[in-house]
């Protein structure tokens, strides 16, 4: 790469949403694109987290892309593995991978209004470009609490999406903080292995049951002749997840047959009743996430387990220090933290209009038109933007009606030969406004508890209150009414 270059888009990111929207450019007929990785390979989440016993809790067949069935699934809920393996095989079948530079840092994107095209600073040089797709996720940036006294902690401190595999812990003591989706998949892998480990919890999870199993040959033979049969099964799970939302957005009295699937899975797998009450969650089933899991009770039953019901509060020396005074001598330390979500270090460094930073437009809470364009950010792009999440149903689905909104301006900027399209800034307001109406009554705000899809000041700007299918519906094509074209572009260029 060059000091400096020009290219028609910059895509930032290579998880689901960067490969997707440069495999749907490149499906427009757009060549002149670069994907920028950071990392020395694509995979976004499924390369970064390798914790062990890291799966999907959506079945396999309606986690993927619509446009890229895989009939060789090993599993009903995919490994991080095989899920990494088929995002390696989409960016090569669709011919990505001479569009991929690996091993680049955007440093920061900035706005340059005279030639109407972003600049993009990279630790390998500048990047012009008249479009910019930032597809980093909101699952890329792991959060440390500031725990005080940690930074003299003589033992190994590391979070779970950054899992430390140069480690030993056999025979260790080990404090795990945190009990959300990542906690319950590698508490059971590691509890074996470990002398001591001491779960620091603040809040009890919501566990179901975990229906997986291995497909047989036989199955994926079928799913390989017989494309149909494996669309259909992904129609039926996912009008099946869709029912969840009947529950969390207009009844939920409904969450009642879900909540006692979950309190029978608890008295089935805890029988001492201490502990028993010990993860017996307050709030409504749903508010947070709620997860699937066959072995994490098990594993906190075992006589080298103990669930501390009290957050961190401190370290001192070796040992750490829970909020109701409780001490533990360790050796190392994993938090199963989560990312920052409701304030993505992203919007830090990409600037729009009067070099105004994202977070900056957000100081009031993070908001976008459909979730995907910002006012005063021209020709920009942002997948798995604020309230594009999802509780139930699969992500991937999102991040396609995204897509696909964003390849809609993207065509209707080319053939209009406007300069620039922006979202009106009335459009962005009355849209958010929407959403956050629908959120009044749900589980997520009436349910009792706080989770991390509320920001600070307590509105919910993570997740899409409603059925799937009315965001496709909605948001799929881009509303020339609810956009602003910037002039005629004055050059052509070759």
């Amino acid at each position: 790469m060059g000091l400096e270059e020009r290219v028609g888009v910059v895509i930032a990111g290579s998880g689901f949403a960067g490969i997707g929207m440069a495999i749907r450019l490149r499906r427009e007929g757009i060549e002149d694109f670069v994907v920028l990785e950071l990392a020395g390979d694509v995979g976004g989440t499924w390369r970064d987290n390798t914790y062990p016993g890291a799966a999907c809790d959506v079945p396999s067949h309606l986690y993927s892309f619509s446009f890229a069935p895989n009939p060789d699934w090993e599993h009903n809920f995919s490994r991080q593995r095989e899920i990494r393996e088929y995002l390696r095989r989409c960016a090569r079948e669709f011919g990505i991978m001479a569009h991929l530079r690996c091993g680049v840092e955007v440093l920061e994107a900035r706005w340059d209004e005279e030639p109407a095209e972003w600049e993009v600073e990279t630790n390998r040089g500048v990047i012009r470009a008249r479009v910019f797709v930032s597809a980093m996720g909101a699952l890329s940036e792991p959060k440390i609490p500031g725990i005080p006294g940690l930074e003299g902690f003589p033992g190994r401190v590391f979070h779970s999406a950054r899992w430390d595999h140069g480690y030993e812990l056999r025979g260790r003591r080990v404090a795990v903080v945190g009990t959300g989706a990542s906690a319950v998949q590698f508490v059971p892998e590691i509890q074996p292995e470990v002398e001591r480990l001491y779960l620091f919890q603040r809040t009890p999870p919501w566990v179901i049951p975990r229906r997986d199993r291995r497909y047989r040959d036989f199955e994926r033979r079928l799913f390989r002749r017989v494309p149909g049969y494996q669309r259909a099964l992904r129609g039926l799970i996912y009008w099946g997840r869709e029912l969840y939302v009947l529950g969390f957005v207009y009844d939920r009295r409904i969450m009642k047959g879900l909540e006692l699937l979950a309190r029978r899975h608890l008295e089935r797998q805890v029988k001492d009743p201490v502990l028993r009450r010990k993860l017996t969650p307050d709030y409504t089933i749903g508010c947070k996430r709620i997860l699937l899991s066959n072995d994490y009770y098990p594993a906190l039953c075992r006589p080298n387990v103990e669930v501390i019901c009290s957050g961190l509060s401190r370290v001192r020396g070796s040992e750490v220090v829970a909020s109701d005074g409780t001490a533990r001598e360790v050796d190392a330390i994993i938090f199963a933290t989560g990312f920052h979500v409701t304030d993505m270090p992203a919007a830090g460094f990409i600037r729009g209009r009067g070099g105004v930073t994202l977070a900056g437009s957000w100081e009031g809470g993070m908001q976008a038109y459909r979730g995907t364009t910002v006012a005063g950010f021209p020709n920009f792009f942002l997948l798995l933007g604020p309230n594009t999440g999802l509780g139930h149903n699969s992500q991937v689905f999102m991040i396609e009606v995204q897509i696909e909104h964003a390849v809609d301006c993207i065509r209707h900027l080319r053939r209009s030969g406007a300069a620039t399209v922006e979202v009106r800034p009335e459009a962005q307001r009355a849209y958010n406004e929407r959403v956050q109406r629908a959120f009044r009554g749900t589980v997520w705000t009436e349910g009792g508890c706080r989770s991390w899809y509320l920001d600070e000041q307590g509105r919910n700007t993570t997740l899409w209150p409603g059925f799937t299918w009315r965001f496709w519906l909605r948001s799929r094509r881009m509303d020339p009414a609810d956009y602003l074209l910037g002039e005629r572009e004055r050059l052509v260029r070759a």
